[in-house]
């Protein structure tokens, strides 16, 4: 253990589930992520945004050009401070610091690499370095103290925690030739569990078929208590989805977590000749096709204050979408479920809890 590291000062990574002071968001302008100059989707954030902010400050990033939109579609709504950060997209779960805290209540931030979710190997687009600058700029600005890791790619969307000593990550990510190739499997754990405080990281195999980053944690598997988890999960054999789950399942169970089952959508969500006419894609950047199946899943929800914001897809998958408020309603009856329209947003490539990053509750350094 180094005494450099946050693990070797006393610092760890709180669960999403704890307390926040607040929440990190980034308002959409990317003309190849969001479609149609993100007016549809800049209605689904503020939507999110309202609902997180009646229960922890929403600290939402802006650049000068979207900074009067923000203001506008806003107005009225409590409990904002706008950041002028400009950056390259709007993932903040990926580019803002990955929080961590002390037994004093002590609050810092973790600043990883940020290389676009591959770099030159397989990345999804060719520019990135506002991104990658972002989650220093955060800390500058709020105040927190920085960790830099800035020679080690990771993006907040590949890591979990369940804040009692247990990490959760997928080989499919951060095995990934586009992450950290110099480094073994070993030496990328021994990282993470420097870095973020915990004392073991459960592999998982695989994350949502046709997940673009590689198959971020996030999106597959989350943690709603210590030692607790929600799993996507399909019982369709021939849907592609299947092996990854059950081996994930495998893996859960083997080493002792409590896995409950949280199926994704029952029809599969694709792009449409309507969204790619939205489109404005920068030359290097990741396109999307006709027919394409999106990675949608319920696992991609964001623990708030007292709430959950859950990702809904609508149309043919109604059904799924309540049945997936009652399952996490009974997962967890303390917090209220706030089901969020969530198409809009996997067509630009993540979801709900890609977009959000969690300040832990602690000694608060900003100033309202």
């Amino acid at each position: 253990m180094s005494i450099s590291t946050p693990r070797g000062q006393g610092f760890k990574m709180p669960a999403e589930f704890e307390p926040h002071d607040g929440t990190i968001m980034i308002f959409p302008e990317r003309p190849g992520s969001w479609v149609y100059g993100a007016v549809p989707a800049r209605k689904i954030f503020v939507q999110m945004i309202s609902e997180i902010a009646k229960h922890e400050r929403v600290f939402l990033a802006v650049s000068e050009d979207s900074r009067p939109e923000a203001e506008r579609m806003l107005a009225g709504v409590q409990n904002i401070s706008l950041l002028d950060i400009p950056t390259d997209d709007a993932w903040a779960r990926d580019t803002a610091p990955t929080f961590v805290r002390n037994e004093s209540g002590e609050v810092r931030g973790i600043d990883w690499q940020f290389n676009a979710w591959g770099g030159t190997f397989d990345g999804l687009y060719a520019h990135w370095e506002r991104d990658n600058a972002f989650a220093g700029e955060v800390c500058k600005r709020l105040g927190y103290e920085r960790f830099d890791k800035q020679d080690f790619v990771l993006e907040g969307g590949s890591i979990h925690s369940d804040g009692a000593g247990l990490l959760m990550t997928t080989e499919s990510c951060l095995l990934s030739p586009g992450r950290n190739p110099h480094m073994s499997k070993a030496e990328i754990e021994r990282t993470l569990l420097e870095y973020l405080g915990g004392e073991r990281v459960i592999w998982l195999p695989r994350g949502i078929w046709g997940d673009e980053t590689n198959e971020h944690v996030d999106n597959v598997c989350a943690f709603i208590r210590p030692n607790e988890v929600v799993l996507a999960w399909t019982d369709d054999k021939s849907d592609p989805q299947y092996e990854l789950s059950a081996a994930c399942l495998a893996t859960l169970e083997s080493e002792g977590v409590t896995v409950h089952k949280l199926p994704i959508p029952w029809v599969p969500v694709r792009i449409t000749q309507r969204d790619l006419d939205g489109f404005t894609f920068e030359e290097g950047e990741d396109v999307r096709e006709f027919g394409e199946r999106l990675a949608a899943s319920y696992v991609n929800f964001y623990f708030a204050n007292d709430i959950i914001l859950l990702p809904q897809f609508g149309g043919m998958n109604e059904s799924s979408d309540r049945q997936a408020v009652q399952i996490i309603g009974q997962l967890c009856p303390d917090r209220e479920i706030v089901p969020i329209p969530a198409r809009e947003l996997i067509i630009g490539g993540g979801n709900i809890h890609c977009l959000t990053q969690q300040i832990p509750k602690g000694a608060m350094k900003w100033v309202k």
